[in-house]
């Protein structure tokens, strides 16, 4: 038979709440917002130093060479003749000199 005047079991104690508080925020820190942060910071330094002549690839896959550099904006030669108006926040990398011609 259960004794009536038993005490409940104890749950975690404050001490014990606030390290497993602060272990879950150590856990998301470094998971999560340090390496999103650090790839924020690598795509704006690419943004920052476009150049004209350097060959791209954008978020939508197109590949190209930037002719024109403003601050918002770039114009990128997609074919001969052919030049597109984007904004640098769709350049995604920076491809070595003559990737274009070797995929053509």
């Amino acid at each position: 038979m259960a004794d009536a005047g038993a005490a409940a079991p104890a749950g975690p104690s404050a001490v014990g709440q606030l390290v497993m508080l602060g272990g879950f925020v150590l856990i998301f820190y470094f998971l999560l917002w340090r390496p999103q942060s650090k790839r924020a910071k690598e795509h704006r330094e690419l943004v920052s130093n476009l150049g004209k002549g350097d060959e791209v690839a954008t978020t939508g896959g197109m590949l190209g060479k930037i002719t024109a550099v403003t601050d918002d904006y770039v114009a990128m030669e997609i074919a001969d003749g052919t030049e597109v108006k984007l904004q640098k926040v769709a350049v995604t990398a920076v491809l070595p000199k003559g990737t274009i011609k070797s995929v053509k």
